[in-house]
């Protein structure tokens, strides 16, 4: 059976989050993301090891919305706990033993090709609309792109991008301080399904904290949120377990659902 998790905030944690949740005392951090020569991500050392039971159990795949570059930091993928798949970019790129997996790139080219306007289109019809964005904009790798604020928009000038965004045929989100703009082809959940149909697998656990986490959680059986993420602010309870924990230990928390939803928790230690 197959567990996906986004790794962000949900599983992994940059020293900016560690700073933001806190740490809580006895905890033993396992560094897990490598840059320039340092260590800039963390998990502890029980959901890391939980991870490796899980993924030795299970078609275990990560599923972020970074691009396959930033994502290949995280080198405990690297021979720690190697993979078959992963989900890059936000649904844009399906990794099969580390290469993109062509059948998937084919099939995403032609659906951006007949379903959503080009970007440079929809950049227009936000300056004719009056709309301004306070912040310095992003691209990720020619696939979507996103501003990091200065400024947050008004929720009624969330409203108005949304719906403006929706008629040519792209995706909203904003998290945090950084607004995506994402062509509804390239999608979370549909890379997901991809691979389940290819497997003939189902997805029995997910967890993320955004909301463009949902579109891939609402596939997943049993479906785990960390109690500080995004994504509870527009879901029910009833559609959701969220973590009793915040943070970095909310991770060991959602990996004892992914356990205990595999029937392993009491043979863990």
């Amino acid at each position: 059976m197959i567990t996906a998790s986004d790794l962000d905030r949900t599983l992994m944690y940059s020293n900016r989050a560690l700073e933001e949740f806190g740490i809580p005392e006895n905890i033993k951090l396992k560094p897990v993301e490598f840059h320039k020569g340092t260590w800039i991500g963390y998990m502890t050392e029980a959901a890391f090891s939980m991870l490796k039971v899980v993924s030795s159990h299970s078609l275990f795949i990560p599923v972020t919305t970074r691009t396959t570059e930033q994502f290949n930091r995280f080198v405990i993928f690297e021979k720690e706990i190697p993979l078959t798949y992963a989900i890059t970019a936000n649904g844009a790129h399906i990794l099969y033993k580390g290469e993109h997996l062509e059948d998937w790139s084919e099939h995403l080219i032609f659906q951006l090709k007949n379903g959503c306007a080009p970007e440079e289109e929809l950049l227009s019809a936000l300056k004719r609309s009056g709309i301004t964005l306070d912040g310095d904009r992003k691209q990720a790798e020619n696939l979507f792109f996103y501003y990091i604020l200065n400024c947050l928009p008004t929720p009624s000038e969330l409203r108005e991008i949304r719906e403006l965004t929706a008629q040519y045929g792209w995706k909203m989100s904003l998290q945090g301080r950084k607004l995506y703009f994402i062509p509804t082809a390239i999608s979370k959940g549909k890379a997901l399904e991809f691979i389940c149909n290819r497997e003939g697998m189902k997805a029995m656990a997910g967890a993320g904290d955004s909301v463009l986490d949902w579109d891939f959680l609402k596939n997943c059986t049993y479906r785990i949120v960390p109690s500080h993420g995004e994504l509870l602010k527009v879901m029910g309870p009833a559609d959701i377990t969220l973590t009793n924990q915040l943070g970095v230990t909310a991770g060991e928390e959602i990996l004892e659902h992914f356990l205990n939803a595999l029937s392993l928790k009491a043979n863990f230690s």
